[in-house]
C-alpha cells in the first residue's frame, strides 16, 4: 500500500522560521501562536509585495515582522 505524505503551507519557505526568531528575541518564552495566527495574513501579503512596493511603503523586506507585530513588542535590538 502506498502512502501519500501530503504538506499543505499558508505562509512562504522560511516565514515561520522568521516570526520564531523575532518572538524569541523580544519575548523570552512568549507564547506568540495566538498572537502569529491574528497576523499571519498582513504578513504574508507583505511578504507577497516586491521591494519597490514595499519601499514605497516605507518599508524594508527585514522590516515586515517587526512593522507588523511592533505595536505590541519592542523589536529585538
Amino acid at each position: 500500500m502506498t502512502q501519500t505524505n501530503v504538506q499543505i503551507r499558508i505562509m512562504p519557505d522560511g516565514l515561520g522560521q522568521k516570526l520564531d526568531l523575532f518572538f524569541a528575541a523580544a519575548g523570552q518564552g512568549f507564547n506568540s501562536y495566538a498572537l502569529r495566527r491574528a497576523r499571519l495574513s498582513e504578513v504574508v501579503a507583505l511578504e507577497a509585495q516586491s521591494d519597490g512596493e514595499l519601499a514605497r511603503m516605507g518599508l524594508r523586506r527585514e522590516d515586515i515582522i517587526p512593522h507588523v507585530f511592533g505595536d505590541l513588542l519592542s523589536p529585538p535590538a
